[in-house]
């Protein structure tokens, strides 16, 4: 080999390795943005098991989008497809939050709309929900529930009167001062204990109101229930609300003996309260780009129109429109809205 072809590989050689270099530094420059495009549509069957459930010809699905920290190379992305869409990193994360503290937001999320997907589910389906207190979860720094109380003890009673859940525990309360105790009753790992927690005044950030309201300091608190027959829901490390409605449709399902599917795949998104009313989320185009690659029949979007103008089921429509899906789109205010358009199709 002569010098010459020597020098040119060397030369190659090292402006490949210069290339590698430019583009892991590009890869790792972060930008205060969140990428986020079409995820997936998830089967609901193999992560919810109702005890004796019913069994279907189809299948409902959650549908999910792919986020993460924008870098340069998917700013450049972004601009390729208006379903890759850029959101400024003070519209995702709260000031001082980091990226565990965000994860670990969305999985509390998640949590919340499974139970209450599961309650609604229940009622609508004429089984047995027992309440059996509120069970803690998180504190607010610095007040009295972070000293005595410990995640995972369930408040069973206030001042000897028994509480089922959050609502009664407000109601119990509602009467105290700051620097009152409330006498708990609380349920820890089995064993009962009698504790005194001082009722201290809200941090302005936490209660965004004018006037200065008291309480324990529990952060998240969610209703203890005992469902009959018993459910289990496993997500993994799924986060988010807007899977509730998802949720609740295949825990009715399976308490029922009409399967709704009859034979269809189902996707949606939608938050859910435990009275069953749908609320809108984000990003309801990506979701039926999602649901459209997974050849999904039916998709459900949230009509409600609270916080806007425009419901989340309009900008489904879009998308549908837009990529030309022969998809269905249905539009829903409650879950009923959405078990009646099953049994109507069936």
């Amino acid at each position: 080999m002569t010098e010459e072809r020597k020098e040119r590989r060397f030369s190659k050689t090292w402006s490949i390795v210069g290339l590698v270099i430019v583009l892991l530094l590009v890869y790792q420059i972060p930008m205060p943005y969140y990428y986020s495009q079409p995820g997936d549509a998830v089967g609901l069957n193999e992560f919810i098991t109702v005890e004796d459930g019913g069994g279907e010809e189809g299948e409902f699905y959650l549908t999910t989008i792919r986020q993460s920290q924008a870098n340069l190379i998917l700013y450049a992305w972004s601009f390729l497809s208006s379903y890759r869409v850029l959101t400024p990193e003070e519209a995702v994360r709260m000031e001082g939050e980091t990226d565990e503290d965000y994860h670990n937001r969305q999985l509390q999320a998640m949590h919340q709309s499974q139970h209450a997907a599961t309650v609604s589910a229940y009622e609508a389906a004429g089984a047995v929900v027992h309440e059996n207190g509120v069970l803690v979860t998180q504190f607010v720094d610095g007040m009295g529930a972070e000293e005595v109380l410990e995640s995972g003890d369930v408040i069973t009673a206030v001042d000897d009167e028994n509480i089922g859940n959050i609502t009664e525990l407000n109601e119990s309360l509602a009467g105290k001062k700051a620097g009152d105790y409330a006498q708990l009753s609380v349920n820890r790992e089995g064993n009962a204990l009698e504790l005194d927690v001082e009722m201290v005044e809200f941090p302005e950030e936490v209660t965004h109101t004018d006037e200065p309201t008291v309480g324990l300091g529990v952060e998240f608190p969610v209703n203890q229930r005992e469902f009959n027959p018993k459910v289990n829901v496993e997500t993994g490390d799924i986060g988010g609300p807007s899977a509730g409605l998802m949720f609740a449709l295949e825990i009715y399902n399976q308490l029922t003996e009409e399967d709704l599917t009859y034979g269809l795949d189902i996707a949606g998104t939608g938050s859910i309260d435990e009275d069953g009313n749908v609320g809108r989320i984000g990003g309801v185009g990506q979701k039926v780009v999602a649901a459209d690659n997974a050849d999904i029949d039916v998709f459900f979007a949230p009509q409600d129109t609270g916080l806007s103008d425009t419901s989340d089921y309009e900008m489904a429509m879009d998308a549908a429109e837009d990529i030309d899906t022969s998809m269905t789109v249905v539009p829903v205010w409650e879950l009923q809205d959405a078990v009646e358009y099953l049994e109507n199709e069936g």
